[in-house]
Parts: C-alpha cells; sequence; structure tokens
C-alpha cells in the first residue's frame, strides 16, 4: 500500500527505519495537559502523562499552570500543546462515547500511536485489542508502557506492526489472530490526513475485506480548508513545529468521505466537526478553524 514510488525491500527497509512519530507524542501531551482540566466528568486521561518523559511532561506542567515560557521556540512548543489538548477534548470524548455504543469483542486501533484506551476504558474489559502502528511508534510505546508500568483494562493487547504505506495490514491482522467472521469495531483516529488518497482507499479495502455483519468503523479525518493548510505548510518552511516532518496528504469533505465509505461497505451514521462537538462540553475553544475542520464520523457495516 504505497505511493511513494519506491519498490522492493530496500523501500520496505527504509520505511521501518523511520523514527517514531512526534504527532503522536504531541497528541499524548495534548490528553495529559486536559485530564481533570477541560470537560470534567466527560473527558479524562490519567495514563497519558505516565507516558510522557520528563522532557516532555516540563511542557504539559506549563500548560496546565497557564504559564508560557520565555523564548520564540519554547512559546512555539507550548502553544503547540494548548492547542492539541483543545482540539483532543472534543475528539476524545466522542470517539470513546462512539466505542461505548458500538461495542464488540474486537477492537482494532488503525494507527494506535500513544493512544490510551485499552489502558483505561472499563468498557473494553470483554474487548481483544489490536494496535497497529509503525514498528518504530509501537516499540517506542511498548518501551513508555514498560517504564510506566501500565497495564490493560482490555482482555488482551496485540500489538500488531504495520507500515500503512507498504505493508499488507490484512495479512498482519490474520497473522495476529484477528477474527473476520466476528463483529469488529475498527477506530481510525488521527491517521487519514497523513495517508495518500490511494493509501486511505487501501486501507478501507483491507479492512472491508475482514469486517463481519455488526462492525462498526469510528474515523477521524481533515476536511479541506485553505487556511489550514497554509498554516501548516508555514510551520513547515520555518521548522517551527515537532511535527513539521510529518506532512497532510488527504483531506475530504463528508460528502466525499461518505462516498468512499459506501463504496467498501459502510454506511455513516454521524459525522460531526470538533467545534460543533466541543460546544456541548463547556470548554474553552480558540482555534475554532482547526476544531472546525476536524471530524469524527461512525459508519457500520452494511446497507
Amino acid at each position: 500500500m504505497g505511493e511513494d514510488g519506491r519498490s522492493g525491500q530496500g523501500a520496505q527497509d527504509g520505511q521501518h527505519r523511520r523514527a517514531a512519530s512526534r504527532t503522536a507524542v504531541l497528541v499524548c501531551q495534548g490528553r495529559a495537559a486536559a485530564d481533570g482540566r477541560a470537560a470534567v466528568g466527560r473527558f479524562a486521561d490519567p495514563v497519558a502523562v505516565r507516558l510522557l518523559r520528563d522532557e516532555e511532561r516540563a511542557v504539559v506542567e506549563q500548560v496546565r499552570a497557564g504559564t508560557p515560557p520565555q523564548g520564540w521556540r519554547e512559546r512555539t512548543g507550548y502553544e503547540g500543546v494548548r492547542a492539541c489538548a483543545e482540539i483532543a477534548v472534543p475528539r476524545t470524548v466522542a470517539i470513546d462515547e462512539a466505542l461505548r455504543s458500538q461495542a464488540s469483542g474486537q477492537l482494532v486501533v488503525l494507527g494506535a500511536g500513544l493512544d490510551t484506551r485499552a489502558w483505561r476504558l472499563a468498557d473494553l474489559a470483554h474487548t481483544d485489542v489490536w494496535e497497529v502502528d509503525h514498528p518504530a511508534s509501537q516499540q517506542d510505546k511498548r518501551a513508555r508502557l514498560a517504564a510506566a508500568g501500565a497495564e490493560p483494562v482490555a482482555r488482551s493487547v496485540r500489538f500488531t506492526a504495520v507500515d500503512f504505506a507498504v505493508d499488507d495490514l490484512a495479512a498482519a491482522l490474520a497473522a495476529a489472530g484477528h477474527d473476520p467472521a466476528a463483529p469488529t469495531t475498527w477506530l481510525w483516529e488521527g491517521v487519514v490526513p497523513y495517508l495518500t488518497r490511494a493509501q486511505v482507499r487501501a486501507t478501507l479495502a483491507a479492512l472491508a475485506g475482514r469486517t463481519a455483519p455488526g462492525s462498526a468503523l469510528v474515523l477521524n479525518y481533515q476536511a479541506p480548508s485553505a487556511k489550514a493548510a497554509a498554516g501548516r505548510l508555514l510551520t513547515r518552511l520555518l521548522g517551527s513545529s515537532v511535527t513539521a516532518g510529518e506532512p497532510w496528504r488527504s483531506r475530504w469533505t463528508p460528502q466525499r468521505m461518505a462516498a468512499l465509505l459506501a463504496e467498501h461497505g459502510f454506511r455513516v451514521t454521524a459525522d460531526d466537526d470538533l467545534l460543533t462537538l466541543a460546544r456541548p462540553l463547556d470548554t474553552p475553544v480558540r482555534g475554532r478553524t482547526s476544531l472546525r475542520n476536524g471530524r469524527v464520523a461512525v459508519a457500520l457495516a452494511g446497507p
């Protein structure tokens, strides 16, 4: 599943040598910064801070205290975590609630990053979880979990190393024991923008082939926005973001996403932007553009 123009074992070796995702760390910092401070009673992630290293926690504590540092680069890092916390709250609440309502015995987290649901959601006590991610990111996460002494609350967690750009997702899931005849809840959060359209289609085709009736897909994606695209381009050019090396590659309108999902046997039952999801949470909103263009959709398998 690749669009980078390279082929053969050399391309795969190059992909697998890639560093662990910095975006995953930033998102984890955002959740840690918001824990106990935003949407109390609806949002909580006490595990997130445990997965961070000392230098990563420092900026989280600054954001929680509301004490921005001096210096342009330090302030940029602070604002990045603050903004990520603002996005993480409605996105996490919407996804957690969707997972509760679409519970099944199998949960596959595509591009898991530093996701903590298998370690904090008691609703997963009777669920087997497959965490699918790039080998480098997965190795980093497992080291962080071991250092934190974190134990899952899910029935089981199976780490499945997959590079979405080159590896066979269906084969990897089969080898990891996923049962395609049983209902599965698929979670795809914070990944779609970083894939090309062809890679998104290939991933959907792979999971559709392993989706039984009664399954559901919970999907986070990014809608087109000239303002947001210009902002991300600027941070890349300035090198002022820890995620500057991880550019967005695809954006989708709700209509095009619904059509794409329908092609692969999924019917959208809900699709909301993060700004709409944030309003009932009574949480401060500053980055309206980011919230307006981030979306969470829920789709069910079948007609």
